[in-house]
């Protein structure tokens, strides 16, 4: 299995333990585009110009809530 593949499995298995970092390469390998930063808040955009702020938690892991919009934004551009 790629590193993609892997990475997009923990994404949709183990969301609770994905890092902040890995949630950006994952924004990345999905062709998002980043668009600016204020603080610890990140703009980044879909290909079809959806915009999705992240930042991180305190521990350095993605937030639930962001990543299940991610996968909802990914599900209606495909």
């Amino acid at each position: 299995m790629t590193k993609r593949k892997k990475l997009w499995q923990k994404a949709k298995n183990s969301r609770e333990n994905l890092t902040f970092d890995e949630f950006e390469t994952l924004l990345i390998q999905n062709e998002w585009e980043f668009s600016r930063q204020k603080g610890s808040h990140r703009l980044w955009y879909s290909l079809k110009g959806q915009p999705l702020p992240i930042q991180p938690r305190k521990d350095g892991k993605a937030k639930l809530y962001q990543i299940q919009q991610f996968f909802e934004y990914q599900e209606v551009e495909e």
